[in-house]
């Protein structure tokens, strides 16, 4: 079954849904504020995420925003739920890009079902929606199994690396700035400098000519960088 991350602040709530998804066959993992949630999706991606909109550091719609905002979580479904249930709600956090608004109070079988029809729905579309293979001369990177290989050898990359990589695959022969970077890479909610853009670069370059593609990522001095085909 899936795993879920619930957003809740209420612990008695929290440990009602939690029992509620367990019951379902869900793994779950549950988070009262913003900072502890962000803290685990560092380490872990679930499969779907369940969030209170009242929060006592960011409100629901600020997370949504910045989730829906970075590149490796945008995909991820996001279920509101929440007391708020005015209309005008509804639609702003269905407009933000969650797939489903459910208000508070709510029986555990409504949930379950609708939890059900969100991932049937999301694992529905992103199988439609898989990109193919990106292939430079030897170089194979697959968006869809999240792998790098060079002459049919393995590139170890980290989640980061590995997005600065198919970044600037999708954009051969376009220099491509730091700050892009930093923006298509890191999202909304990163806030550091572009340096941390040229570290990646450097061990990414080190992974790459360990496996004998060397010279793939040209320097735009002053800019940021790109692939030369």
């Amino acid at each position: 079954m899936a795993f879920i991350y619930c957003i809740e602040d209420d612990l008695n709530i929290q440990e009602l849904i939690s029992c509620a998804l367990k019951s379902g066959g869900h793994n779950v993992n549950g988070f009262s504020c913003s900072k502890e949630f962000f803290s685990a999706i560092e380490k872990e991606y679930p499969d779907l995420i369940l969030m209170d909109v009242m929060l006592p550091d960011e409100d629901g719609f600020t997370i949504l925003k910045k989730l829906k905002a970075m590149a490796e979580t945008k995909k991820i479904p996001v279920i509101m739920l929440t007391a708020k249930s005015s209309e005008i709600d509804k639609v702003r956090g269905l407009e933000a890009g969650a797939d489903d608004y459910i208000t508070k109070p709510f029986g555990v079988m409504e949930l379950l079902s609708r939890i059900k029809a969100v991932l049937r729905r999301t694992s529905f579309n992103e199988i439609e929606n898989q990109e193919s293979d990106i292939c430079i001369e030897k170089l194979r990177i697959s968006p869809v199994h999240r792998s790098v290989y060079y002459n049919e050898k393995e590139v170890i990359l980290t989640y980061k690396e590995f997005e600065v990589l198919s970044y600037l695959s999708k954009h051969i022969g376009v220099a491509v700035s730091r700050n892009r970077l930093l923006e298509k890479v890191w999202g909304f909610q990163y806030e550091g400098e572009t340096r941390t853009v040229d570290v990646h670069i450097k061990t990414l370059r080190q992974k790459l000519d360990n496996a004998g593609c060397k010279n793939l990522i040209e320097t735009v001095r002053g800019y940021g960088y790109k692939i030369n085909k």
